[in-house]
This record gives C-alpha cells, sequence and structure tokens, in this order.
C-alpha cells in the first residue's frame, strides 16, 4: 500500500483505545475494529504510523513490525490463545539452550557460561528443569517441565504472547522468549546469547555482510517485541 495519511493519533473509546489516521479509526488486516486496552500500545501503533515512510511512498506492512503484532494478538490470538500457546510450548520440546556443541571446547565453555545460567532461571522460577545434551541428538524433556513452560505461557497476556510468537521462533528457544518476558533479560543480550555460534565462527573466519544483515533485521524484531511485552504490561489484563 501507498501512503495515504498525513496525521495519526488515538482515541479512547467505550472499551478500549483506537489508533486514528486522519481522524479515522484503523481496522485490523481481519476486519475488526484495532482497539487495544492500554493506550500506551495505542500511542506506540500510531507512532509507528507516523514514522512509516513519505507521502505516497509504497510501504509493505511486514514492515510496520509492531502494528503485525498487535493485529496478530487481536485477531488470532485474544479470541482463543489455545493454537498459539500450543506452537510456542512446542518450542520447549527443542530448546536451543539444550543443545550444546562439543567442540570446539572454547565455544562449547561460552556456551555453558551464557545458557546454564538461564536455565537454571528456568528450573527455579518457572519450575520447568530442562535436560543438557551435547550435539543434535534429540534429548526428551520431562512431561512436568513441558507442563510448566506450557503454564508460564498460558499466564502471559494476548499481546505477550504475539510478541513471544516472533522471538521464541526467531531465537530458537522458548526459555530465552520467557526470560525476555519475565525481565530476566534485555532483547541485545537475548540476540547475543542465541547466536553465540554465528558471532564466534564470526571471530574465526570474518564477517559475512548477508548474514549480519539477517542477524540485524532478527535484532529489530526481538527489539519490537519485547518493547510490545512491556507496554501490553502497563494496562492490559492477563
Amino acid at each position: 500500500m501507498r501512503r495515504f495519511w498525513t496525521t495519526t493519533g488515538v482515541m479512547e473509546g467505550d472499551d478500549g483505545w483506537l489508533v486514528l489516521l486522519d481522524g479515522r479509526p484503523m481496522r485490523t488486516p481481519g476486519g475488526a475494529p484495532f482497539r487495544v486496552p492500554a493506550r500506551a500500545v495505542a500511542e506506540a501503533v500510531a507512532e509507528e504510523w507516523a514514522a512509516a515512510g513519505e507521502a505516497g511512498a509504497e510501504i509493505r506492512l511486514a514492515e510496520l513490525v509492531l502494528t503485525r503484532m498487535v493485529a496478530t494478538a487481536l485477531d488470532r490470538i485474544a479470541p482463543d490463545p489455545g493454537p498459539t500457546i500450543d506452537a510456542l510450548a512446542k518450542y520447549g520440546e527443542t530448546d536451543l539452550l539444550c543443545y550444546r556443541t562439543a567442540h570446539p571446547p572454547e565455544l562449547a565453555a561460552r556456551q555453558a557460561r551464557a545458557w546454564q545460567p538461564l536455565l537454571d532461571w528456568a528450573a527455579l522460577a518457572l519450575d520447568a528443569p530442562l535436560v543438557v545434551t551435547s550435539g543434535l541428538a534429540h534429548v526428551v524433556q520431562s512431561p512436568a517441565a513441558l507442563a510448566a513452560l506450557r503454564a508460564a505461557l498460558a499466564r502471559e497476556n494476548a499481546f505477550s504472547l504475539a510478541a513471544l510468537g516472533v522471538v521464541v521462533p526467531a531465537l530458537g528457544s522458548l526459555v530465552l522468549g520467557l526470560a525476555l518476558a519475565h525481565g530476566r533479560l534485555g532483547p541485545d543480550e537475548a540476540h547475543a546469547i542465541a547466536f553465540l555460534e554465528e558471532a564466534y565462527q564470526a571471530e574465526q573466519w570474518g564477517k559475512d555482510a548477508e548474514a549480519e544483515a539477517r542477524l540485524a533485521g532478527i535484532a529489530a524484531e526481538v527489539t519490537t517485541a519485547h518493547r510490545l511485552m512491556g507496554l501490553a504490561r502497563i494496562e492490559a489484563p492477563a
């Protein structure tokens, strides 16, 4: 679509906050009113549209990352969070932090230093102790630990789940996503922890422009998702 709006804003309605484009309420891709319970979320979405290109410029919804996540929360997650919770919970079965390399020893040591404290946190804070292995052979996690991770997801509101729907697949780790949602670490740290091996390989062989661009894109999305997690906790109900 081309930028057709000049002004953006928000307006309080009977049951939430609306995002306005040239004074007219936005709708989600599914056709529902773009109505959110938290003013902070509405204002952040309005800011994203205000900054999106210049008059007449071509703009893709994929570029409006925050808007896309909020629309997903409204259209798909809020009516029935179960499928999203189920899909995210599956990542606990093959969490990145549970699969360590054996060689080279230096990389293995880095993984242990960065990853084990987060697994310890998951065991203590979420009651979800996970088993660690070396290599790619699948390790079976206990049903109790997986159920605890699913329960942690079920306590998140629709907006946080939408943010986790971006973060968890991008980082390959449900534990990292939940640690981000719980304030255990920030987006830059989460990104660095998830891509330890890529950073190590870049140290050994030099940086690759295409890989760097891909990682930068992931970092930007994780940062935006983390922002939504914080905004959604200000006023939105769990």
